[in-house]
């Protein structure tokens, strides 16, 4: 296998990520109106809203009144993303994704563990705690501090020390101080995906009679909770809302036991 094709999916991730910021960029600087904006609140074609429904949620709790077209937006939005599923987001968009997964590598080659665990449900917490926050607050309280909006607007309006700082900050995070880091530990955004995508259309096929048990597939997810064999066998895919649908198990899965695939696809297959 070629190695474009051993790593299609990385290289799609890389190029949609890119992809989307060099569209914000130009329309910030230069006037093209693809995308206009930011990850909070944007517009596709100067007409279509789209928003963050998280950031909605947390705009919401402080008693601000919204635009219809920002409600709007955040509805296509959620719909987009419970139709994907799973923390699409997480590897297909987020700015964070590519430090993480940068943390990733450096773990694995240099030994790294981090200092230390934080169970997993810890980022639902803080999902949930941002809503209150905000309302006493009377501010949307993650998204003055989220590391994904600060990268991403430092990225469109010009970087300065503040991208050098949240990157920075990150890394060391995920290096040294927490084993299982931010994005599996503490993102409320991410927790918030999750949720969404709990039972979406797209998800991870699973052949068990093309599965030999190498285990190629489980250092790929960062979460452990994520590949369940027996769930899997009996499912004929990988449930849940944790998985990244990132592809990255697909693309190195010597058997081609994991696959993109259907929710519906997979009752009809059952059924027949």
């Amino acid at each position: 296998m070629s190695c474009i094709a051993f790593n299609r999916y990385l290289i799609a991730r890389r190029m949609t990520q890119v992809g989307l910021l060099l569209l914000f960029w130009l329309g910030a600087n230069q006037g093209l109106g693809v995308l206009t904006g930011n990850l909070s609140s944007s517009r596709l074609s100067r007409s279509i809203p789209l928003s963050d429904p998280y950031a909605v949620l947390q705009i919401l709790s402080t008693g601000h009144l919204l635009a219809g077209t920002v409600l709007l937006g955040a509805l296509l939005v959620l719909l987009f993303y419970v139709i994907v599923g799973g923390r699409t987001f997480c590897a297909w968009v987020c700015p964070v994704n590519p430090i993480a997964d940068l943390a990733a590598l450096l773990k694995r080659r240099h030994g790294l563990h981090g200092g230390f665990r934080v169970a997993r449900y810890t980022r639902f917490w803080v999902m949930a705690l941002a809503i209150p926050v905000s309302a006493m607050s009377g501010v949307a309280a993650f998204e003055w501090i989220s590391p994904i909006g600060i990268i991403h607007r430092e990225l469109i309006y010009g970087a300065g020390i503040g991208l050098c700082l949240v990157v920075t900050s990150l890394l060391v995070l995920d290096l040294f101080i927490l084993s299982n880091g931010w994005c599996q530990s503490l993102c409320p955004l991410g927790a918030f995906y999750a949720l969404v995508g709990r039972r979406s259309t797209i998800l991870i096929g699973f052949r068990p009679d093309r599965c030999d048990s190498c285990g190629e597939c489980l250092p790929i997810y960062p979460e452990p909770q994520v590949i369940n064999f027996p769930q899997m066998v009996e499912r004929g895919f990988i449930d849940g809302g944790d998985c990244l649908r990132s592809g990255r198990c697909v693309e190195l899965c010597p058997t081609q036991a994991l696959h993109f695939s259907t929710r519906f696809t997979r009752a009809s297959t059952k059924n027949g």
